[in-house]
């Protein structure tokens, strides 16, 4: 585990850490307040990924395709 915030990770990074959180949590052999505190960061890990991943598929979303397919620009997306 990283002392990185979970708010200044990267879609990999936080991904890499989750990875990590859950193979501890699901090898067992961590005591009660410390499986405590991997299941928080874990989550906080889960929930900043979904964010990161939601950014990416609504900027995905914006990319105008002409008729045969070929991107030419993006739409304007609220929020971004």
């Amino acid at each position: 585990m990283t002392d990185t915030p979970v708010e200044e990770m990267s879609f990999e990074q936080a991904m890499a850490e989750l990875e990590q959180v859950v193979g501890q949590l699901e090898r067992g052999d961590v005591a009660l307040e410390q499986s405590i505190t991997l299941y928080e960061r874990g989550a906080a890990l889960k929930k900043r990924c979904e964010a990161k991943l939601k950014d990416a598929e609504e900027k995905v979303a914006a990319i105008t395709l002409d008729t045969e397919g070929n991107p030419t620009g993006t739409k304007p997306v609220e929020g971004l």
